[in-house]
């Protein structure tokens, strides 16, 4: 309402874009694209905003795990404050539970967080659905923990290859629904060996 009063007054495209820059806007409401049009001659004012999608909560640990922090990761590998992911939730945006990511305080390079935010993104729904969480360790592997009707799952990852890895572990995931059983472990640190150990059945 206060970008539409300054519309009103100023009648300039120009002046709501400093506007959005000199208070940031962008900053303060998790803002990661926007769009301003003006109709003059039905003189109807349009004003998109985007916010990224959350993937993940977030808790960057050091000392042993003595000391954490917590964040959300969105899926342009930016961690955003916790209390985005109140915000959609109160204005139902987002219903479903976010899977937790664990990352150690050395690994937060902003490089890990886009392929761990590119790698959620891209990986297939049937996998996404169970996440339950994603852990790095300090050495650099994933694990991955998955969960489907309150049977866990531990899925090793290793440091490398990580996509080429979860597109295997899609395939995996589909074999097993057909077969109707539950790995309690997928070892999948040797692109060119899978382990699978089997559970009890659905």
């Amino acid at each position: 309402m206060r970008l539409v009063k300054i519309f009103e007054q100023e009648e300039s495209l120009r002046s709501l874009k400093q506007e959005i820059i000199r208070e940031k806007l962008s900053d303060k409401y998790f803002i990661s694209n926007y769009r301003i049009t003006y109709d003059p001659i039905k003189k109807f004012l349009v004003l998109k905003f985007e916010c990224p999608e959350p993937l993940m909560k977030v808790q960057v640990y050091k000392d042993g795990g003595m000391d954490t922090y917590s964040a959300i990761l969105v899926e342009n590998g930016e961690l955003y404050d916790p209390v985005y992911e109140m915000l959609l939730r109160n204005e139902k945006k987002l219903t479903r539970e976010l899977p937790y990511l664990a990352l150690p305080v050395g690994e937060m390079e902003k490089s890990i967080q886009y392929r761990i935010a590119k790698l959620i993104k891209t990986v297939g729904q049937d996998v996404k659905s169970r996440l339950a969480e994603v852990i790095l360790s300090d050495s650099g592997e994933l694990t991955i923990i998955m969960s489907y009707k309150g049977h866990p799952s531990s899925i090793f990852i290793g440091k490398n290859n990580w996509k080429e890895k979860m597109d295997k572990l899609h395939k995996i995931i589909l074999y097993m629904q057909k077969k109707e059983k539950i790995p309690s472990i997928i070892n999948l640190t040797n692109a060119k060996k899978v382990v699978v150990k089997f559970s009890d059945k659905f």
